[in-house]
């Protein structure tokens, strides 16, 4: 009778039996079951989820441990033996994952005999019993379960994802010098939800495009995929405040709630609070008691200096050098007036980053610096201060000490596209992590849909195209890449990469370096595109060609002052004693080589291997080489570029370096597929 009652256990069963016959191919992950069980990717993703509540991924691993578990009770096999018996390579890994997943380590499966269970008392229980005592108990573990869940506050239970943007507030005043109090009262509002975790909260710019626009409540909701919208109109006369707000089912256009607030001016915060929790309490969206913290965290008792921070604000996010230096007025009467102000001070440390931003010489370090302090000295659990720290520390390159600000900032702000952004230029061009590049990129890109500005929203599908070809998704690249350039055909770096993707697909350094050439000739002072012809033309063993682009690129680099691509020094190096300019060449190849001898990133034993190559150390090149065969997410141009390196044309026949280059690329295209797979069980993708 129970099969009649879990329509699902076939399937299930179908589902462990294709599992278990392939536990030992490691690779062996979502899209080959989905393929084994003449499924859709998606339509398997969503029949498990709904069948056992966990995603596939962990069906297949959490099958891979109990294997794992019964053949070290039931057989002689040690663990690495067992490890690779069910599909994990890696030994340690196996380890990791069994201790996470039975609280010890698999080494201990045998010393965890029967004895360290607790015991049944016997005397009442005997072993035909054991069974119905043990259903008995669950029975009462389900009944006390329910009967909690019964008397648990209903705004705590929580569905599957909540979507929420708050378009802009009107001003019903006649007086337009108010426009600032009721955009800060949206601001407010928004910065609020976005400290919600559980809440999906499009962006400001996301929102802005709205502000004049003729579209229904349906029609942008099915735009954007969200559910609820937030509309306001407010006024303030004298002292006093009067503001409407609106929460709007995005389906229906239908209103579910609506209030007036009126408040004296000095109230200010207690109205930002009640509409946020007003809010929340009506979506019935979980929030935790930290959240909540935040939420009713009062940033100045000065009411004067608030309404200058407001000013400030409004002026700060228009991203114009002139309005943020008057944005920096603002911030510093609202200073004068409540020294305390740690907010006040994290907004003047983002006016001096974004004034610096695009400077090669940074002018407003020190005073970046100085604001991020005191920001966090006066308020530690600030959001906002944790950016402007790392703000000050990605300014002074210093992008390692950056990255524990940025990850704080986002746990006290999990919507915040701000931060994202800047952990997805992280880990695309600081510290690359394809993986993590690509998942902050479209974290942040579904937050922020853009704003009315075609610009901001190329820069953003450029963005994206990068971190999917970086990635290895070719196809998804060149589709935002072409969105790119459809909203901004000027876009000067999109065209630039899409130059390398196409590569991708055609394999044609001929045809990449004419597309390159038409990009730098629409801007010669492009450095970066003259540093890649010169590559380009490397790798097609042109070395004449090559050494006149990288004059030519060397020269602008000097009359630019800047220091960049010196992890590029080794093939200009060769290219220089190929022409012969040993000496120079020499010099060239020695800096990189201590360039990388100090390298924290995943290419430093890459780059260590290439030099050894070069000067005729092959042991030690193929040891290099063997250890950077180790990491995980690296760059899909490694795959695409590596073996066409002249360095390696007297290496690459011998097997040794074959077997090498394989496990390389096999690994990228695993974790290639477990990128995707985790975005999509994360919903993402």
């Amino acid at each position: 009778m129970g099969d009649f009652l879990n329509p699902d256990k076939e399937f299930l069963n179908q589902l462990n039996s294709k599992v278990e016959q392939n536990f030992a191919r490691e690779e062996f992950g979502v899209s080959e079951l989905a393929e084994a069980m003449n499924m859709s990717r998606s339509n398997l993703l969503r029949k498990v989820k709904k069948a056992t509540n966990i995603s596939v991924s962990q069906l297949i691993s959490q099958a891979r441990l109990q294997r794992g578990m019964e053949l070290l009770k039931t057989t002689s096999l040690n663990v690495s033996e067992v490890s690779h018996q069910v599909g994990f390579n890696s030994t340690s890994y196996f380890i990791k994952c069994f201790r996470e997943h039975y609280g010890y380590p698999p080494g201990e499966v045998g010393k965890r005999t029967i004895n360290d269970l607790p015991e049944l008392n016997t005397e009442f229980i005997n072993k035909k019993q054991i069974p119905w005592a043990m259903f008995a108990l669950t029975v009462g573990i389900l009944i006390m379960a329910g009967l909690v869940w019964w008397q648990w506050p209903k705004e705590n239970i929580m569905e599957s994802e909540k979507s929420i943007l708050v378009l802009p507030f009107k001003n019903d005043s006649a007086d337009s010098s108010n426009v600032y109090l009721i955009n800060g009262l949206m601001e407010a509002t928004l910065n609020n939800l976005q400290k919600i975790k559980n809440l999906k909260v499009l962006s400001r710019t996301s929102a802005e495009k709205y502000r004049n626009s003729s579209k229904s409540i349906p029609e942008i909701a099915e735009e954007l995929n969200v559910n609820y919208f937030v509309e306001g109109s407010g006024q303030k006369m004298g002292d006093k405040i009067v503001l409407n707000i609106q929460l709007v089912d995005g389906a229906t256009d239908r209103h579910l709630w609506s209030k007036q607030y009126r408040r004296e001016a000095d109230d200010i915060f207690d109205l930002q609070q009640e509409i946020s929790k007003d809010i929340v309490a009506e979506i019935q969206v979980f929030i935790s008691p930290e959240e909540i913290q935040r939420i009713e965290k009062i940033p100045t008792t000065n009411a004067e200096a608030y309404d200058l921070f407001l000013k400030g604000v409004g002026l700060l996010n228009t991203r114009n050098d002139d309005n943020h230096r008057k944005s920096l007025e603002f911030f510093q009467q609202a200073i004068d007036l409540d020294p305390d102000f740690a907010l006040a001070y994290a907004c003047s440390s983002m006016a001096y980053y974004y004034l610096d931003y695009f400077r090669t010489e940074k002018q407003y370090l020190d005073e970046l610096g100085s604001n991020a302090d005191k920001a966090f000295l006066y308020d530690p659990k600030l959001g906002e201060s944790h950016t402007a720290k790392a703000m000050y520390y990605m300014q002074k390159t210093e992008y390692s000490e950056a990255l524990p600000y940025l990850e704080k900032g986002l746990e006290y702000n999990p919507n915040s596209t701000q931060i994202l952004g800047m952990l997805a230029d992280y880990y695309g061009n600081y510290m690359p992590n394809t993986g993590k590049y690509l998942e902050y990129a479209l974290k942040g890109l579904r937050l922020d849909t853009g704003s009315g500005d075609s610009v901001t929203t190329s820069f953003s599908y450029l963005r994206l195209g990068n971190a999917l070809i970086q990635a290895g998704f070719i196809d998804k690249s060149l589709e935002y890449l072409d969105k790119s350039l459809e909203l901004y055909p000027a876009n000067p770096f999109s065209n630039y990469v899409r130059a390398f993707v196409l590569h991708a697909n055609d394999k044609d350094l001929h045809q990449t370096r004419e597309l390159l050439k038409v990009e730098f000739e629409k801007d010669t002072f492009r450095f970066d595109i003259l540093q890649d012809l010169g590559k380009v033309s490397y790798y097609l063993r042109e070395y004449e060609d090559a050494h006149q682009y990288y004059e030519r690129f060397i020269r602008l680099r000097e009359t630019l002052g800047l220091d960049v691509y010196i992890h590029e020094h080794m093939i200009i190096g060769i290219v220089y004693e190929k022409v012969g300019m040993e000496q120079k060449g020499k010099e060239f190849i020695e800096s990189c080589r201590d360039f990388f001898e100090n390298n924290e990133t995943v290419y430093r034993e890459l780059a260590l291997g290439m030099y050894y190559f070069h000067i005729g150390e092959t042991a030690k090149g193929m040891d290099y080489l063997r250890q950077f065969s180790k990491e995980d997410n690296i760059q899909f141009w490694i795959i695409l570029f590596l073996t066409m390196d002249p360095i390696l044309d007297d290496i690459k026949h011998l097997p040794e370096f074959k077997k090498i280059m394989d496990e390389i690329e096999s690994k990228f295209w695993r974790n290639n597929r477990k990128i995707q797979e985790r975005l999509e069980e994360e919903g993402i993708w």
